[in-house]
């Protein structure tokens, strides 16, 4: 299995650490359902929802690169 970074998408994210969802839900973010996971990267989510990407990976305990 690939590592995931911050540069995996959401729906890589999900199927590797399904408990990511919680602290998805803490910052706000409803990737769980949304069509936009299969192809937008965590990076990419951070930025659109105006989240600190060290702090999102941290709390998803990922690597940023």
């Amino acid at each position: 299995m690939t590592e995931i970074t911050a540069d995996s998408t959401i729906y890589d994210l999900l199927k590797a650490k399904p408990e990511a969802t919680e602290a998805l839900f803490k910052f706000g973010m409803g990737c769980v359902g949304c069509a936009i996971a299969r192809g937008e990267t965590i990076r990419q989510a951070a930025e659109a929802h105006g989240i600190p990407l060290p702090e999102l990976v941290k709390a998803l305990g990922i690597k940023e690169a």
